[in-house]
């Protein structure tokens, strides 16, 4: 019956410590994870047991639980293996990398905060019944038009500026409704590029342009964008502030991320030349 062991750790010469070590299955039992998991971590170098006895069973020690419980932690982010992989490698301030994990932690906890929020304004707005009337709804949407035409036209010339009435005839039908929805997805599609940046994914990596081309794909249901003022959007988003603030509202670095990715995007998948 596999048992618990009790073995001095040394740093250097001098004993520092005693610790214990765990088998597999009382691991398994303390982490709530199977021993098939640990075994598979092991397999792909994830986790590797402080020591294998002559009979095969793992055994683990603190540092080793440490580590799992990073893994655990990245795990509930969403993180893939792999690139869990490649995060605690290059981790070797183990205080430093738990900071940076409690932050990652921290911004998914504001993401769903912010979420929450949403449904309950939703819930409220509903239950009270005394939303902003349609017309003026629509007559805000105008202006805001008008100002994005004129903040367009003055950056990249008359076609980019008439380029907002072309949007404005694609959306003629839209009611209250749709644009309702059209917010809500796209506040959905920020918190994911919000996350994807908090959890360190570099604007012109593969994962962020999956990202980005969703966003291109609903820029271009409501705006006929081409590569060209695909890529100037970036412009647009870092520097014009009403743009700047509708991106950074619940992220403040995110506009530089998405425009980066946005440039990078254009370029790499729209064939854009700068």
């Amino acid at each position: 019956m596999e048992a618990t062991l009790e073995v001095a750790v040394t740093r250097g010469s001098s004993r520092y410590r005693r610790g214990m070590q765990y088998s597999i299955s009382q691991v398994a039992k303390m982490a709530g994870v199977s021993a098939r998991t640990l075994r598979h971590y092991d397999d792909i170098g994830l986790l590797t047991p402080a020591a294998v006895s002559s009979n095969g069973y793992r055994w683990y020690g603190r540092h080793q639980l440490r580590r799992l419980q990073r893994i655990l932690l990245l795990r509930e982010l969403d993180v893939p293996l792999p690139q869990i992989n490649a995060i605690l490698a290059g981790d070797a301030d183990e205080a430093s990398a738990l900071r940076r994990h409690l932050a990652l932690i921290t911004a998914e906890r504001e993401r769903l905060d912010r979420i929450a929020a949403t449904i309950i304004r939703t819930v409220d707005d509903l239950e009270r019944n005394d939303r902003l009337a349609d017309e003026d709804f629509f007559r805000g949407l105008d202006e805001k038009r008008a100002n994005l035409a004129a903040t367009l036209q003055e950056r990249f010339g008359s076609a980019a500026g008439a380029s907002v009435e072309a949007a404005t005839s694609r959306t003629a039908r839209w009611t209250r409704n749709d644009y309702d929805q059209a917010a809500a997805d796209g506040q959905e599609l920020y918190a994911r590029l919000s996350h994807a940046r908090h959890m360190g994914i570099v604007p012109i990596s593969p994962a962020a342009l999956d990202l980005i081309a969703e966003h291109y794909t609903a820029v271009r249901a409501v705006w006929p964008v081409d590569a060209a003022a695909y890529y100037a959007l970036a412009d647009l988003i870092e520097n014009d502030p009403a743009q700047r603030d509708a991106v950074a509202a619940g992220d403040s670095d995110l506009p530089p991320w998405i425009a980066a990715a946005i440039r990078a995007y254009a370029t790499h998948h729209l064939h854009h030349v700068p």
